[in-house]
């Protein structure tokens, strides 16, 4: 599973990507912090003032999940900003990368509130998106898809269909000319491949 968590980077790129041990996936089991992470690969330095503001949170909050992500080593100082009054803080890695087959089983908990965190983050990104949708011109909305689909698949086949998926989010992130073009806007593409689970099934076993 690849986060790139706002940033222009996608899947395929290994330089600014860090791969998440059992400390990493600790701290960032909170949806606050995922955010944070994302907004700081987004737009920059910031302060936790100014985060606080994006995040709705007082810049207390703000400061805490910031030192937190510092210890753990997703976010430093930026000392070139900072004054004696006012510290900056930008993002170490611009992709995290959870490598979940081994970790997961060595940190269940963890990578269950984990991927809560990111599936948060996700979701609201979704509604802000859904809110700002009929305020965009119509060429957008005419593009806009939410859709799903229930397939019988091996667990071969899925991994070849998500590898397929990347494949084509990786041609299009790197077609030539789209940064001078003046029609582009940043889109978000997300999916899941995730396995349906039958809750009622389970409980009968």
């Amino acid at each position: 599973m690849t986060d790139a968590a706002e940033s222009p980077e996608g899947p395929n790129v290994e330089e600014g990507s860090v791969v998440l041990d059992a400390k990493g996936l600790r701290a960032l089991a909170h949806p606050v912090r995922v955010q944070v992470v994302g907004l700081l690969r987004k737009h920059g330095p910031s302060t936790a003032t100014r985060l606080a503001e994006r995040l709705g949170v007082n810049s207390g909050t703000a400061s805490y999940h910031l030192r937190q992500l510092a210890a753990a080593g997703f976010v430093a100082e930026d000392t070139e900003r900072g004054n004696a009054r006012e510290r900056w803080w930008r993002s170490v890695h611009q992709v995290t990368r959870f490598d979940h087959e081994d970790l997961a089983e060595r940190e269940p908990e963890a990578a269950l509130a984990y991927l809560q965190s990111v599936h948060s983050t996700y979701t609201m990104r979704t509604q802000q998106g859904l809110h700002g949708l009929q305020a965009l011109p119509r060429a957008w909305r005419e593009v806009f898809d939410m859709s799903d689909a229930a397939l019988q698949l091996t667990p071969a086949q899925a991994r070849e269909m998500r590898d397929e998926i990347w494949s084509v989010i990786d041609r299009y992130r790197r077609a030539p000319g789209d940064e001078e073009s003046q029609d582009t806007e940043r889109v978000w593409v997300n999916f899941h491949v995730l396995p349906e689970v039958n809750l009622t099934e389970q409980e009968e076993g």
